[in-house]
């Protein structure tokens, strides 16, 4: 029988949360490792936006600075209604918003980890607890394990992990979104402002990565049980449905979509993890958690899933930093990890981002209700909204601290 292979900090997922996680952990002097389950680091959704807290965890990470160099900061937003032409502004909260290629964060937060914590081809099958250490053990494809002293689920909405936990399958909006990149060799005149263009059924939206490029999305309503869970593979048809669904919208958008890069196209069902699940669910179990998707899975109506999963792996680097630097030995110069300092560790910072969550994944809850619900229910979530969230940027101006 195959002895299992024996790590101190396992991390599930080579995506951003999971490469962000590592990357706090090396800064806090703990090795771990990444476990990806593609043969390549990939990056699906092609944009991403990071609002000012995003940028505030980048920076205690040391890699805003490289990827501020590779967008513009938005400096506005329009929302557009497109039966009635009215015009509204988007506040953007006046702090730093930019739009990125996913690629360039997967790429600087990967380049700036020690060679070998990356392992790709390892994907993870089943998680279970080694009956006599209590540590737990992550079974892989390949049919070899691994036994983990810490073992941290970043493996996304549909997670291993969070099975293991017990956690509440994720929910499926009625909605689907398709994503892309258009270049414009020669520039565009859109500026550095968000457009967002509301239809009956489709919503459009458009940021500027730079003068040459923007990143787009279109959010559709979809009917589940009728081929609705179907998601074409080919580029090309995503294209040709797309604009199918657009073609009454201005021609500016319909030519930004049949202009765009074949490669970029991707087509996704939104999910989400209940408010209330996450205000009761059980984020650890002996020695593993979750963190970003596996954990608080969102839709992208406040464009916060990507800075909160950074914001978590601030702050689980920063718990386990602390509580294993009391089992420090001053001869050895190492911490010991013990399972009690372990759990400690956990905990708090279960306890730390679980209201931030809470907060987090109620708008943007409401804000998916109100993309794909009419009448009663939208009236209800406008009052929600008004009531629960009047400063409707106040997320973005939360600070999770330094590591």
């Amino acid at each position: 029988m195959e002895v299992a292979e024996e790590i101190e900090i396992a991390i599930v997922g080579g995506g951003i949360c999971g490469l962000a996680t590592a990357l706090a952990l090396h800064r806090k002097g703990l090795k771990s490792v990444v476990l990806e389950r593609s043969e390549s680091l990939r990056a699906t959704g092609a944009g991403i936006t990071i609002r000012t807290n995003g940028w505030r965890a980048l920076d205690e990470l040391g890699v805003a600075s490289k990827l501020r160099q590779t967008a513009v900061p938005l400096q506005g937003g329009r929302y557009i209604c497109l039966n009635s032409g009215k015009q509204r502004e988007i506040p953007l909260g006046g702090g730093e918003t930019r739009c990125l290629k996913r690629m360039d964060l997967i790429t600087a937060l990967a380049e700036s980890l020690p060679r070998g914590t990356i392992r790709l081809g390892c994907q993870a099958l089943s998680v279970r607890l080694d009956s006599s250490t209590s540590s737990p053990s992550l079974h892989l494809q390949n049919g070899s394990s691994i036994k983990a002293k810490v073992l941290i689920g970043c493996d996304g909405a549909n997670s291993v992990v969070a099975d293991f936990l017990d956690l509440k399958p994720s929910k499926l909006f009625s909605l689907s979104a398709v994503r892309g990149f258009t270049m414009y060799p020669s520039g565009h005149n859109f500026g550095n402002q968000f457009v967002q263009v509301r239809g009956d059924k489709c919503t459009i939206g458009r940021m500027t990565v730079h003068n040459k490029l923007v990143y787009w999305f279109v959010i559709q309503k979809v009917m589940y049980g009728r081929g609705g869970l179907e998601v074409p593979k080919d580029s090309e048809l995503i294209r040709q449905l797309t604009l199918e669904a657009i073609k009454d919208f201005p021609s500016e958008m319909i030519d930004m979509i049949s202009n765009s890069d074949t490669e970029s196209l991707s087509k996704t069902h939104l999910r989400y993890r209940s408010p209330w699940d996450i205000l009761v669910g059980n984020f650890r179990k002996g020695s593993v958690t979750v963190a970003g998707d596996a954990m608080h899975p969102m839709g992208p109506f406040l464009g916060q899933g990507g800075s909160a999963s950074i914001e978590d792996s601030i702050v689980i680097a920063r718990c386990l930093a602390q509580k294993l630097a009391e089992n420090y030995d001053k001869k050895s110069r190492a911490r010991h990890i013990t399972m009690m300092k372990v759990e400690e560790a956990l905990d708090k910072y279960v306890k730390e981002r679980r209201m931030r969550l809470v907060l987090l994944s109620t708008q943007s809850y409401l804000a998916g209700l109100l993309h794909q619900n009419s009448g009663l229910v939208k009236f209800v979530c406008i009052i929600l909204m008004t009531a629960l969230f009047s400063d409707v940027n106040r997320h973005d101006r939360y600070d999770c601290g330094s590591l």
